[in-house]
């Protein structure tokens, strides 16, 4: 594996366990009324879509389980779309999507060292 993929890797797995931090002991309802929390999570979904969007076509051809494109389709969306987050979406993603993703995340980087 090339040493920035895992670099970026690194950088995702890093991301997401702050996400996953940050949100456990709330709920969606606290998402809501948490301007604070909600931007915190925005941002480093928007730092775990740019790291994805640089990861190599080897590492996502050898790793295809990782939703590679859906990271960085979010961060574009996040970026562009700041106006309008549909807190639902960004909920799901926070408390189903992130913390399997960081276990896949976590057996990559183990690998590699």
């Amino acid at each position: 594996m090339r040493r920035s993929d895992l670099i970026l890797l690194h950088q995702i797995t890093d991301a997401v366990n702050e996400a996953v931090g940050f949100t456990k002991d709330y709920s969606r309802q606290e998402l809501s009324s948490n301007r604070m929390l909600q931007l915190a999570a925005v941002r480093l979904l928007e730092i775990i879509g740019e790291a994805a969007a640089g990861i190599s076509r080897d590492c996502r051809t050898t790793y295809p389980d990782i939703a590679w494109h859906k990271m960085a389709g979010m961060k574009q969306r996040l970026a562009r779309g700041y106006f309008d987050i549909d807190l639902d979406v960004l909920w799901q993603t926070l408390s189903g999507d992130l913390p399997p993703l960081l276990g896949q995340l976590e057996r990559i980087t183990s690998e590699e060292k």
